[in-house]
């Protein structure tokens, strides 16, 4: 029997505020364990929280970007819950009335454009985090992290493949980091991601009974837990078993999900508004204003990169994804790069280094304006493209600009025929056996003579020119 996956998935995103949401606290990450903490947020007695304006602006960025309907009414809800680094016993989240509802994201997979729904968006706290000691038998309590502001977007199980999940994380991703809201550390656990998956016999209008994935750090491990859970599940049912309704852990080391508990109901949580905080009512001004805030988002700079760059749909897509990489390529282009060399020589030299090296764009050693300049040393022909491989190594390496090691290494490109033709004359006259094979029918040993002249010139010699006139001389 064939199944089909249904795929919904849960995202928080931290929000890049500079205090709480709920107090005025730093939301800085990597401080000394409890030094951004104070009597809010640490739920002390008698004490009121007061609502982070610039928390409601960042989700109604996310909301317009998604095409999600902003609540004229929203209201924040207490989630009752105990855990030892949740010290209110509750976080305020919302519940019956969250900030935006609807919207969609549009992924591409395998050629395939999918609108995936947004079921909402709401606001919340995060809890605090407990630290393990590896020796001993005691567990500590980090609460920098408490009542950091998080974004929780819901989407409709759309998803039928890990593919699209991934996609779908990936675009979500970008999109709230090209808003400025969030910046996407999937590994400071800025960008989270729940998972909850079921499968069904293929053709069946009855969903089955799903289980939720936690612990997924990166988009891969989103992708081979979701996997594997699809196969565990029809295995289940193969079997002549039943799914059980649980929450599972992906445990990254043996590239298994495992139980972690029964799956709890939104009763369970016994939601109930929050009495100290007064409902929200959003001016419609407000967001009028905000839209026209709005940065280019992806789809729209793609649609631009290809019909002012007149880029193709993949290179365009591949520059886009990232704000910064977008930005790194319009700085080359500015600086005098032609649009479709600059996006080879980022995407596949430099994209290629930094990720080796696991370096950001941002981070980049070379900067827009010298890229542009070396790819101006090869359309005006001062270097062929072989020396600017070797130009552009040695850029990464000492930070110089590409006409100072041409300089310094005599690097210039011979573009002097006389030269050159003297260079093959040599070539051919020391290789007389290879000369009469080449005329006697065998036409790749075009390419050994290409390869002795380019040699004798250390790679320096024009390659145009030295195919013409190889061709020539041979052809005499």
């Amino acid at each position: 029997m064939k199944y089909t996956a249904v795929i919904g998935l849960e995202v928080h995103a931290q929000l890049l505020t500079d205090s709480k949401i709920f107090c005025g606290c730093s939301t800085a990450f990597g401080a000394e364990p409890n030094s951004h903490i104070c009597p809010v947020c640490t739920a002390m007695p008698g004490v009121l929280p007061v609502l982070n304006r610039r928390v409601v602006e960042f989700g109604i960025r996310a909301a317009l970007a998604t095409s999600g309907e902003i609540a004229e009414f929203a209201q924040f809800a207490r989630k009752n819950y105990f855990y030892p680094d949740l010290p209110k016993g509750y976080q305020i989240s919302q519940y019956e009335y969250p900030l935006a509802k609807g919207g969609h994201v549009e992924i591409e997979t395998n050629g395939e454009k999918k609108k995936i729904g947004l079921t909402r968006i709401h606001m919340e706290e995060d809890a605090g985090k407990l630290v393990h000691d590896d020796k001993a038998p005691f567990s500590y309590v980090d609460l920098n992290r408490t009542g950091v502001p998080l974004l929780e977007i819901v989407s409709e199980p759309d998803m039928s493949t890990p593919e699209e999940a991934g996609e779908y994380l990936r675009k979500l991703r970008s999109i709230l980091r090209y808003l400025g809201v969030c910046d996407g550390n999937m590994e400071e656990g800025s960008f989270r991601c729940d998972a909850n998956i079921s499968v069904m016999p293929e053709g069946s209008k009855t969903l089955g009974t799903r289980t939720e994935l936690k612990n997924m750090n990166s988009f891969r491990n989103v992708e081979r837990a979701l996997e594997y859970e699809i196969h565990r599940q029809i295995e289940v049912l193969e079997d002549g078993g039943s799914v059980v309704q649980e929450t599972r852990l992906w445990n990254d080391q043996k590239n298994i999900t495992e139980s972690m508990r029964g799956k709890e109901e939104a009763h369970d949580y016994r939601y109930f508004p929050d009495p100290d905080l007064v409902p929200l009512r959003v001016d419609r001004e407000w967001i009028a204003m905000i839209k026209t805030e709005l940065p280019e988002l992806p789809d729209e700079k793609i649609r631009r990169f290809q019909s002012e760059y007149n880029l193709s749909d993949y290179d365009a897509r591949v520059l886009a994804s990232e704000k910064e990489l977008a930005e790194y390529f319009e700085e080359t282009v500015s600086a005098g790069a032609p649009p479709k060399p600059a996006s080879n020589w980022i995407m596949v030299e430099l994209l290629h280094k930094l990720n080796d090296d696991k370096v950001f764009i941002a981070d980049s050693p070379i900067p827009p304006k010298d890229m542009a300049r070396l790819i101006g040393l090869i359309e005006d022909e001062t270097i062929s493209g072989k020396i600017a491989k070797t130009v552009f190594a040695e850029m990464y390496d000492t930070h110089k600009s590409p006409e100072v090691i041409v300089k310094e290494q005599g690097l210039v490109q011979i573009t002097d025929s006389g030269e050159i033709a003297a260079i093959v004359d040599d070539i051919i006259a020391a290789h007389p056996d290879e000369v009469a094979a080449y005329r006697g029918g065998k036409e790749n040993l075009l390419k050994f003579f290409i390869g002795q002249v380019m040699k004798e010139t250390k790679g320096k010699a024009n390659p145009k020119l030295v195919n013409d006139l190889v061709k020539k001389k041979l052809g005499a």
